[in-house]
């Protein structure tokens, strides 16, 4: 271990230690209390702007397009996620329209915005503007994306009008499906310690 190594403070005990090297997939557990410190993912900064980028465009589409329709009598009724919005704010659920935009719209929006804002200029060689806020921005933005609770809330909404119409899966029913995986992966594949790497050497 070098004395020289940088210090990382364990997040359950709050001891100091010094960083290692490790091997692709290898994990650093606190000396103390055995949580996980940082682990290795091999090609972590590709790998996260590779989803943030297919990501976006998905979140584009899903947007777009109507996520679900209803088909009675003939007539088919299609809304996007938006219009829902819209809509439940007309109906006097202001509060329940804004959960619902902040955690499905706003948020997620923020998340691959300031991923996007971080990891393009870095995958170019360059230092983004503003690096550490962004950064606190996305850290903080990143609980409240709750695509996952969407998906789970439109299931249980399909399974109820399945009674009363015949449903009809929009685009952006798919597209958020696929949006949800991407956003699991990006978790799992998200290494802080790679993009202050690459925010150093270029400094």
């Amino acid at each position: 271990m070098a004395a020289d190594a940088p210090l990382i403070a364990c997040h359950d005990c709050d001891l100091l230690q010094r960083e290692v090297s490790l091997p692709q997939g290898g994990i650093a557990r606190c000396g103390r209390c055995g949580a996980e410190l940082y682990r290795s993912h091999p090609y972590s900064f590709e790998r996260m702007l590779t989803l943030t980028l297919g990501a976006g465009v998905l979140f584009a589409i899903a947007n777009s397009y109507p996520i679900i329709g209803l088909k009675l009598e003939g007539q088919v009724i299609q809304t996007t996620l938006f219009h829902t919005v819209r809509v439940l704010y007309n109906e006097d659920m202001a509060p329940v329209a804004a959960l619902v935009f902040v955690t499905t719209l706003l948020m997620p929006a923020l998340q691959l915005c300031a991923m996007a804002y971080l990891l393009l200029p870095l995958r170019l060689g360059r230092a983004p503007l503003h690096f550490a806020l962004v950064f606190r921005t996305l850290q903080a933005v990143r609980p409240w994306g709750m695509v996952e609770v969407l998906m789970l809330g439109v299931l249980v909404s399909l399974v109820k009008l399945a009674h009363l119409a015949t449903v009809v899966p929009g685009i952006a029913l798919w597209s958020f499906g696929v949006l949800m995986l991407l956003f699991a992966a990006m978790a799992a594949v998200f290494d802080p310690r790679e993009l202050w790497a690459r925010m150093s050497a270029i400094r």
